[in-house]
């Protein structure tokens, strides 16, 4: 990277051990994130994957009841393409997701299980750091992992979870969210730019639903990545941007 250059971003914290990944619908994680864990899994860190919703309401030519089967199983296999087995699922409506109590709990809920070091999300701003306006499940998720991922380490938010055998955990450091327009850290994922494409070309039936003038996965992520190389302001191919919140 551009070490001497004053206005380039800090490197991403990687001085921990095991990684929660918090996002909305099968896929997210794979446009950008998914070269990031790449990244983190090949240097023997343990990464976990939880899904709001199935997807279920993404594919327009599918019912939702075989679209969240399909769904599940893409991410499954775009999350083994990066080095990653444990993909959970809430079960929330994809497309109606609702920012509250239910859904902080539910993460809450899975930090007390999984104990992570640090928490990876989807930005809960408004726009994407390329000026597109964010989805509602996206903003809502976002907002909860920052909430939820606080909450589980006071033993008494959610007191349920401690009757469930679930103690606090305050062990997470930060959480960081990816495609903001404030980026605060970036990463460097050059070299895992081939298992990034393979993670989102596993998600073909979903990506065949779409429209014919979407562009091919090798091409996306060269332009999300790309970008966040020049967003990072290094000398790199491709990196991840990220916005930490520090707990």
């Amino acid at each position: 990277m551009t070490g001497t250059d004053r206005s380039a971003l800090p490197e991403l914290p990687e001085d921990w051990e095991r990684a929660l990944v918090v996002v909305a619908h099968p896929d997210d994680i794979e446009y950008g994130t998914a070269a990031a864990v790449a990244r983190w899994t090949a240097d023997g860190k343990t990464v976990t994957y939880l899904l709001a919703t199935y997807g279920e309401a993404g594919i327009d030519g599918l019912h939702p009841g075989e679209c969240a089967q399909v769904r599940a199983q893409e991410e499954r296999d775009g999350a083994a393409e990066v080095g990653v087995d444990v993909v959970e699922f809430l079960g929330h409506t994809d497309g109606v997701v609702e920012y509250g109590l239910p859904l902080r709990r539910d993460i809450a809920r899975e930090v007390r299980i999984r104990r992570p070091d640090v928490v990876i999300g989807l930005t809960h701003h408004e726009r994407f750091g390329g000026g597109g306006t964010n989805q509602a499940d996206h903003r809502a998720v976002g907002q909860a992992l920052i909430d939820g991922a606080r909450d589980a380490g006071n033993r008494w938010i959610f007191t349920d979870l401690v009757d469930d055998g679930l103690e606090p955990w305050s062990g997470v450091r930060f959480a960081a969210m990816t495609a903001s327009a404030t980026p605060t850290h970036a990463l460097d994922v050059s070299e895992y730019f081939e298992q990034a494409v393979a993670s989102l070309e596993a998600h073909a039936q979903y990506l065949e639903g779409l429209d014919d003038d979407y562009p091919a996965p090798r091409e996306l992520l060269t332009g999300i990545l790309r970008g966040g190389a020049q967003a990072a302001g290094w000398d790199v191919e491709y990196a991840v941007a990220f916005e930490v919140y520090g707990f």
